[in-house]
C-alpha cells in the first residue's frame, strides 16, 4: 500500500486543525491523523505548577525521536500506539491512541517542519498562516472552552513563549513548505490539495477526470 504523509504546520491559531479535518472528512476511511502535539515529553518528575511555566513552544518540549518512528513505522505498513497529552495536567497521560497505517497520514503541529527529520518523510508540506491578531484570539477561546484555562495564565503564556517562539522557530519553517494557505478554509488551496492526492493516490483515475 502506497502511503502518502501530509504534513500541516503554522503557528497557533492559524487554522491547521481546521484544514486537517477538512482533508479527514474528504478522504474518510483513507486517512489517519497524528498530532504532533501529542508528543510532548512527559514530566512526572516537575510538580505541576512548575510545568505550567514550561516553554512548549520551544523544539525542545517534545519527543520528536518518538514521532519520527512513529511515521516510519506507518509508512511501512505498521500500527503505533500514539502518546496523549493532557492538556488539564500539562502533562503526557498513561494513555495512547491506536493508528491504523492507512493510504494517507495527515500530521499536524506548530513545530512540525522544525525538524529535518520529519520534513524528510512528508510528501506534502503545508503552512497555515494568518494574522496574529486572529491567532490569539482563537487561541484564547480553545484554551478557555477546551483545555479550561484562565484568562491571565493563557496571555501570560502567549507573551513569554507563544509570540517570541513563533517568530523564532515556526515561521522560518514556511520556507520549506511545498504550499502556503492563508485560512484553513481556503477552498482554492484545498482543492489543489485534494486533486494532488488524488493524483498521487489514483493516478489512472485523475487523469480521466483530467481527460
Amino acid at each position: 500500500m502506497e502511503t502518502i504523509i501530509i504534513g500541516i504546520a503554522g503557528g497557533t491559531g492559524s487554522g491547521k486543525s481546521t484544514f486537517t479535518n477538512r482533508l479527514k472528512n474528504e478522504f474518510v476511511n483513507d486517512v489517519s491523523v497524528v498530532y504532533h502535539d501529542n508528543y510532548y515529553k512527559r514530566q512526572d518528575e516537575i510538580p505541576f505548577e512548575e510545568r505550567k511555566k514550561v516553554n512548549y513552544d520551544h523544539p525542545d518540549s517534545l519527543e520528536t525521536d518518538l514521532l519520527v518512528e512513529h511515521l516510519r513505522k506507518l509508512r511501512e505498513g505498521e500500527a503505533v500506539d500514539c502518546p496523549v497529552y493532557d492538556y488539564t495536567q500539562h502533562n503526557r497521560s498513561n494513555q495512547t491512541v491506536h493508528i491504523e497505517p492507512r493510504k494517507i497520514i495527515l500530521v499536524e503541529g506548530i513545530l512540525l517542519l522544525a525538524d529535518p527529520r520529519v520534513r524528510d518523510l512528508i510528501d506534502i508540506k503545508i503552512f497555515v498562516e494568518a494574522d496574529a491578531d486572529e491567532r490569539i484570539l482563537r487561541r484564547i477561546t480553545r484554551d478557555v472552552k477546551e483545555r479550561g484555562r484562565d484568562l491571565d495564565n493563557i496571555v501570560e503564556q502567549y507573551l513569554t513563549t507563544v509570540k517570541p517562539m513563533h517568530y523564532l522557530y515556526v515561521e522560518p519553517t514556511k520556507a520549506t513548505a511545498d504550499i502556503i494557505i492563508n485560512s484553513g478554509m481556503n477552498d482554492v488551496a484545498f482543492d489543489i490539495v485534494r486533486s494532488k492526492i488524488q493524483l498521487m493516490l489514483y493516478p489512472s483515475y485523475a487523469q480521466m477526470q483530467i481527460k
